[in-house]
């Protein structure tokens, strides 16, 4: 008995250890080359930026146990010139995913297109991809992506999911020379710029001088289909002018794109359909962000696990 996992974030890698925890495996199908979606790290010679989620708060309850485990396998760790009490993974927001990808199974570059049941078991499907059987299957990606998938077989669960929708953000990664003496390990709320921050004063990141620009909602919404290397550009002079002064030429400037970056309108629970085995987590279904991705997956991982449960013991699902 398997369940598929569409995405392997956060909340799917979640969804999986809950699982594992009642001895039910899975199969984790991501489109992206490499583990970290929106906790990504780009790595290039020497130079490294945590260009999505900059980093956690420990949190509280289950999730705040989570976390210790997390310390104690040295996969997070405390970032002092950072917010109040922020961790960040180590040796880079990816590697949290990294190393969770590491114990189960996970398929990366898995693009899945489509979703079907014939009533025992799901199948999904894309390019160059068909897998299953499954005996329940799980979304746990973008509400904008996951309704799609959702739509062709429960109808209030796909709308569910679009009613939660997501605010874009454009991100910069810039490298210097030399250190920009004077500036602050990170910046916040300042005209355009909703977040800026040195990501070489997080612990393990080396010494060269790596700066993560992001831009607020608003700015990143009407720049929406700019091209990047415009992008790049206006974003540097509005960090230069967050700054109050002059910046040298980057040695390095590339922008990227999140269309779905922050979720708003969470609905506060995760979506589950017992007859169909079907469901969907993620951080726009509970707040906040990281906490709210990994408890959601760890709830639906729950009511998974209680449906499967009896079946496995009756004979019902192989």
């Amino acid at each position: 008995m398997k369940v598929g996992i569409v995405g392997a974030g956060i909340a799917g890698l979640a969804c999986a250890e809950r699982l594992r925890r009642d001895g039910i495996a899975s199969v984790l199908l991501d489109k992206g080359k490499r583990p970290g979606g929106r906790l990504s790290t780009l790595r290039l010679e020497g130079l490294a930026w945590d260009f999505g989620a900059q980093y956690l708060n420990p949190g509280d309850g289950a999730f705040a146990a989570e976390v210790r485990q997390w310390r104690e396998r040295g996969w997070v760790a405390p970032w002092p010139a950072g917010p109040q009490g922020a961790l960040v993974g180590m040796p880079a927001m990816a590697s949290l995913i990294e190393a969770q990808c590491e114990e189960h199974d996970v398929r990366f570059g898995a693009m899945v297109q489509r979703i079907e049941s014939d009533g025992l078991a799901w199948h999904v499907s894309g390019p160059g991809l068909c897998e299953g059987p499954f005996a329940a299957l799980v979304v746990a990606i973008p509400a904008e992506q996951a309704a799609p998938l959702l739509s062709l077989h429960d109808l209030a669960m796909a709308r569910e999911a679009a009613s939660a929708q997501s605010q874009p953000c454009w991100t910069v990664m810039a490298a210097f020379a030399e250190p920009l003496a004077g500036l602050p390990a990170f910046l916040r709320d300042a005209g355009a710029i909703a977040w800026a921050a040195r990501n070489n004063s997080k612990p393990g990141r080396g010494e060269a001088e790596c700066w993560v620009i992001q831009a607020g909602a608003q700015w990143s919404r009407q720049h929406l289909e700019a091209a990047r290397e415009d992008v790049a550009d206006l974003l540097l002079s509005q960090f230069a002018r967050a700054c109050g002064r002059d910046l040298p030429a980057p040695t390095f400037l590339k922008a990227h794109r999140w269309r779905f970056a922050l979720p708003y309108g969470e609905r506060g629970a995760v979506l589950w359909n017992p007859a169909l085995r079907l469901g969907a987590c993620g951080d726009w279904c509970l707040p906040p962000q990281i906490e709210g991705a990994w408890r959601s997956g760890t709830q639906l991982g729950e009511r998974v696990a209680a449906a499967l449960l009896p079946l496995r013991v009756g004979g019902a699902v192989g």
